[in-house]
């Protein structure tokens, strides 16, 4: 585990280069039609009460997954949060945060490229939400814990597998044996989410059991998980993988990872504030500014979707 000096690099979504033209165009025009139905779908469950909801929870996932955790010997993960989000904000509010979470990642913080932004969003905001989601739905009652796992597991696994579809059409270089060695991270990393997935909603419904259900803003949980939120943005580097994700560790094997490019010059690249001296500061403050504009993001998209219900 590397102090404040190790790496804090989140590389775990598509780059820009690593997919074809006709790929991530089309993935985009998808995701933007996607999107936009979950934002009208919505609607049927906000109120003014939902904002702040939306903008603590999206400031929570964002947090989380600056925490990089080993999967495996030579490649590291995160928690991607989108079984969590449908959970506790519903699943199509949740396509709408996670989407807003990964356009801030890609324009600030170069985590995932611009021209790959649909496909990103496609994989993890809505292929992984409604997969996180649907094991839940189907298996409530006595078999929720259950479902609850096989969501975050399936969320995760399902995204990537995505991902890799993604590379093949863009007739990206990947031999069997580097497919079958990314399907076995993939399986151990969906195990992870839904181990971390479950302990959340458990630890939620401990201090409130009717949060998840009936989630009440700026009550004493809301407030809990947003101090939660802020620690981990910024103590996050102290806990930070110094391996590379395995995205990296794929292209580095098969040999594509000169494909990747930049295209949109980000403010914090790595989640650095370059300008400031310190290291740990460097990154604490990144962390933090980050975690203050996904919650601002969400909060108005939460504020935007009860207006444009009520328009």
């Amino acid at each position: 585990m590397p102090g404040p000096h190790g790496s804090l690099k989140l590389k775990m979504h598509l780059p820009d280069g690593f997919l074809s033209a006709p790929v991530w165009g089309g993935l985009g025009v998808v995701s933007l039609g996607a999107v936009t139905l979950a934002a009208r779908k919505a609607q049927a469950g906000s109120g003014e009460s939902r904002a702040p909801l939306l903008g603590v929870m999206g400031a929570f996932v964002f947090a989380a997954q600056m925490i990089n955790f080993p999967v495996g010997v030579a490649a590291s993960s995160h928690l991607v949060g989108a079984a969590l989000l449908s959970y506790t904000v519903g699943p199509w509010a949740a396509t709408v945060v996670m989407s807003a979470i990964l356009v801030i990642q890609a324009l600030i913080f170069q985590d995932g490229g611009v021209t790959a932004l649909g496909a990103n969003i496609f994989n993890m905001a809505v292929a992984g939400v409604a997969l996180g989601y649907l094991p839940y739905r189907l298996l409530a009652g006595q078999w929720r814990r259950a479902g609850i796992l096989l969501g975050g597991f399936l969320s995760v696994f399902v995204a990537s597998v995505f991902t890799l579809g993604e590379l093949l059409l863009s007739r990206v270089p990947l031999s069997n044996h580097a497919l079958a060695g990314a399907l076995g991270v993939f399986a151990l990393t969906g195990a992870i989410e839904g181990v971390i997935t479950l302990a959340v909603i458990e630890a939620i419904e401990r201090v409130n059991p009717q949060w998840v259900e009936r989630p009440e803003p700026m009550k004493r949980m809301t407030r809990a998980v947003l101090l939660s939120s802020v620690a981990l943005a910024g103590g996050a580097f102290w806990f930070a993988s110094p391996m590379p994700d395995w995205l990296e560790r794929l292209a580095e094997r098969a040999g594509f990872q000169q494909l990747a490019k930049t295209v949109w010059p980000s403010i914090f690249p790595d989640y650095e504030a370059s300008f400031l001296g310190t290291p740990w500061l460097r990154r604490a403050f990144a962390g933090l500014l980050g975690l203050v504009a996904t919650y601002v993001v969400c909060y108005v998209v939460g504020r935007w979707i009860t207006r444009w219900r009520s328009a």
